[in-house]
């Protein structure tokens, strides 16, 4: 995987919910993206939505902000942003348990936590459904001990990787066998938006496995998948 062309450039935005880990899985990323050569700028505010020289300048925007909310203002910025070109890619709550209130972010991101049954620890394996696309490239099915997302989810997501469900017990159970999307793809205008359900702390991310999904799924939607 490397860079090609001229250097491509991201934003990192950390924060809300401190459960999840924010600050410490932003240099995670951000080291991981800057061996892959490109500019990384790390923020700490939502604010930085606001600033359209920015955001025009950027290749990519990894959202790391489990709950929270956001002005009008900001999610404008990020909206427009996106559907402009800009790439969209993060994961776990920190992208998809983001703005709750904000279902025109959701529309975006092409997908919303709502359930973690058994919560923490619970060890499920990890399908790699489609071996064809960049982002999972060299990636084999695995197995975590970590909250298993159970997402509500965009039908026109390009999916992945699935995790098989039910594994702890619940009201899902009466359902029966279902597999629930772990990492998509999708466009939002002209923006490549990526996901992976995985990260619920710094050491899920950097679990060789999930940091190779996470990386190759950033650098696909800042468009440097060549």
């Amino acid at each position: 995987m490397s860079v090609s062309d001229a250097q491509r450039s991201a934003l990192i935005v950390w924060g809300g919910w401190e459960g999840h880990q924010p600050e410490q899985v932003a240099a995670i990323l951000a080291e991981g993206l800057r061996g892959h050569g490109l500019e990384v700028h790390v923020s700490s505010t939502l604010d930085s939505f606001c600033d359209q020289a920015l955001l025009g300048s950027l290749d990519l925007i990894v959202p790391i902000w489990t709950m929270g909310s956001i002005t009008k203002e900001q999610l404008t910025g990020l909206l427009t942003a996106v559907e402009a070109g800009v790439g969209l890619g993060g994961c776990h709550g920190g992208m998809c348990d983001a703005f709750r209130d904000a279902t025109d972010y959701q529309f975006m991101t092409g997908g919303q936590w709502v359930a973690h049954p058994g919560n923490d620890g619970v060890t499920h394996t990890i399908h790699i459904s489609d071996t064809t696309h960049f982002i999972t490239q060299g990636s084999r099915d695995f197995t975590l001990s970590t909250e298993q997302y159970y997402m509500h989810t965009d039908p026109a997501n390009r999916v992945l990787a699935t995790t098989r469900f039910p594994v702890a017990d619940g009201p899902h159970v009466a359902n029966g066998p279902v597999d629930m999307p772990v990492v998509w793809t999708k466009f939002y205008g002209k923006g490549r938006v990526f996901f992976c359900s995985l990260g619920h702390h710094a050491d899920i991310v950097q679990q060789p496995d999930v940091l190779q999904l996470c990386l190759r799924g950033l650098l696909w939607a800042a468009g440097a998948d060549s």
